[in-house]
């Protein structure tokens, strides 16, 4: 099965190279603004490492962000100037805001930053928001709230905060932020309506929010991907609220949970993955994008290789 592990292309400037994304800078021209390539591979990332190369998810999340953003550009301007390629997106040059910005719709989660977590402990006021009593696991909050934490470029740990530690610690400045959180709550109520109508509730998202040359508060990198959304299937919602156990959703965990039970994902080599499961992570990426967006999706099988249809698409770039 085709995948691609790498895009490492040494004819393009100024790489970086992410867990998932293999990005290069363009320069600004007379004519074109600061741009970065954002190839995403089919990596699949946990416990800080790399665990395996899933077929075609770097196209189904390239392909479904590019639906979503072209759904929501009414509602906050992106970073896309121009997709050269199914996995690939050429975007504005953006300065990512130092704010994580997660908006969640249900009380659900499962890391100690989640509302789910600090609930059951006790809390009832958290990221500037106060919940009432008696909310049971994954019930709907009284309103989408945002849940905001620190972005640690450095490798350290996100950190909870409140819309006025943010203001306090020139994070933002209170226009950015008023800005940023009546975004995301917009985009937050587009994702869920959308989601609805194909039967599925969208029950929290990160964005990526930063600022272009000119100071423009823009959304970058991905929208409303099951990469950095949780989606549930509405029609198995209510039995299993009811049933107090976990709402049916695209499971993409399987191979992390495979591994996490084989070893100590954070020190031990990782065991060889089953093929079986690898295609079986495959297709819930394929049927994600297919039931979001209600369209069959396209493998691109053109190239000897992926990253030999990569490399020709980009080739104008090469310097």
């Amino acid at each position: 099965m085709r995948v691609l592990d790498h895009a490492r292309i040494p004819e393009l400037p100024n790489p970086s190279f992410g867990k998932v994304r293999d990005c290069y800078d363009l320069p600004a021209t007379a004519t074109e603004p600061a741009r970065r390539i954002l190839i995403s591979s089919d990596r699949l990332s946990a416990f800080d490492r790399i665990l395996a190369a899933i077929p075609f998810k770097g196209q189904v999340l390239t392909q479904l962000a590019r639906w979503w953003f072209d759904r929501t550009s009414d509602l906050c301007p992106n970073h896309v100037l121009s997709y050269p390629d199914p996995n690939v997106v050429i975007g504005k040059r953006v300065e990512i805001l130092p704010v994580e910005v997660v908006v969640r719709g249900y009380l659900a989660g499962t890391t100690s930053t989640s509302v789910l977590t600090q609930y059951k402990a006790g809390v009832r006021t958290m990221y500037g928001h106060t919940l009432p009593d008696g909310l049971r696991d994954n019930q709907v909050l009284p309103a989408a709230i945002i849940t905001p934490t620190s972005k640690a470029f450095d490798g350290g740990h996100d950190e909870p905060l409140t819309a006025a530690d943010i203001v306090a610690q020139g994070l933002l400045t209170a226009a950015q932020w008023d800005e940023v959180s009546a975004r995301a709550l917009a985009l937050f109520a587009r994702g869920q309506k959308i989601a609805a109508e194909r039967g599925l509730i969208l029950v929290d998202t990160k964005y990526e929010f930063g600022l272009d040359a000119e100071g423009t508060i823009l959304i970058a990198d991905e929208i409303h991907t099951p990469d950095s959304s949780r989606y549930w299937i509405a029609s198995g919602y209510q039995a299993a609220f009811e049933a107090g156990t976990r709402p049916p959703s695209f499971d993409k965990d399987v191979i992390r949970s495979w591994v996490g039970a084989r070893c100590d994902p954070y020190k031990d080599p990782i065991p060889e993955i089953p093929a079986e499961m690898i295609e079986q992570t495959s297709r819930v990426y394929i049927d994600a994008y297919e039931q979001i967006t209600g369209e069959t999706f396209v493998p691109d099988l053109t190239g000897e290789t992926t990253l030999a249809r990569v490399r020709a698409n980009l080739a104008r770039y090469f310097q």
